[in-house]
């Protein structure tokens, strides 16, 4: 067994009773997932910002709409090219074989492209309420681990009948460290949470400013 006199973050775990050694390490797994779904997502947004830079490109570079659904295909990987098949497709199933357009074609169009910015946004949803959760509950968690470890660390000092520093300090160390475990879990969570969360609506918020535009091109050539 570790001696009293360590106090590194391997000894005070150690010492921990099994309860306490529970918190921790569960702090410990909810920070390692919640530090994955960082990184998953600042990929991810950043990955989908500079699409939707390439293809916004594309889509105002003057080239017939027809031609850059031909080219990019009803199946689309990026997520502004899924909104823009969306309409298209809704688009030339309005046609009638004559060349007429079949009657409430804009409305169509309209929740095509709303269902398409729905399903992109719950992807840049997914993984933020582990974050959320983690920011809430973890300090919790830590405190809780916090409180049976001192509560066991006065039994000890009870059962001992010696209330010196040395015998007092490493019970209340230990314990200690589940709360700063669970601090070290939920602050980062919070930070990135609302980042994530603002960048997520940001780039919702551009893609359905994208379907406006396409839908008052559409607009117009349904009017003429």
């Amino acid at each position: 067994m570790e001696a009293a006199s360590d106090f590194t973050m391997w000894a005070l775990f150690a010492r921990a009773t099994i309860i306490v050694k529970l918190v921790m390490i569960a702090l410990i797994l909810a920070s390692v997932w919640c530090w994955a779904v960082i990184i998953d997502k600042l990929i991810q947004y950043r990955k989908a910002r500079r699409e939707a830079e390439i293809f916004d490109r594309a889509f105002w570079s003057g080239e017939p709409l027809d031609g850059l659904y031909d080219e990019i295909g009803a199946n689309p990987t990026g997520q502004s090219q899924k909104i823009f098949a969306a309409g298209m497709t809704e688009w030339r199933r309005s046609h009638k074989q004559d060349g007429n357009l079949i009657a409430g074609a804009q409305a169509r169009i309209d929740r095509s492209m709303d269902v398409a910015i729905a399903k992109e946004s719950a992807k840049l949803q997914k993984g933020l309420p582990v974050l959320a959760t983690t920011g809430s509950t973890a300090p919790f968690v830590g405190l809780f681990g916090t409180v049976w470890g001192i509560m066991n660390a006065f039994i000890e000092i009870a059962e001992a009948q010696n209330t010196n520093l040395a015998v007092v300090a490493p019970g209340i160390a230990e314990a200690l460290l589940a709360t700063g475990l669970g601090l070290l879990a939920a602050i980062p969570a919070v930070i990135y949470y609302n980042k994530l969360s603002a960048d997520a609506d940001q780039i919702t918020s551009g893609y359905e400013a994208f379907a406006d535009e396409f839908a008052t091109i559409l607009s117009r050539q349904l009017d003429s």
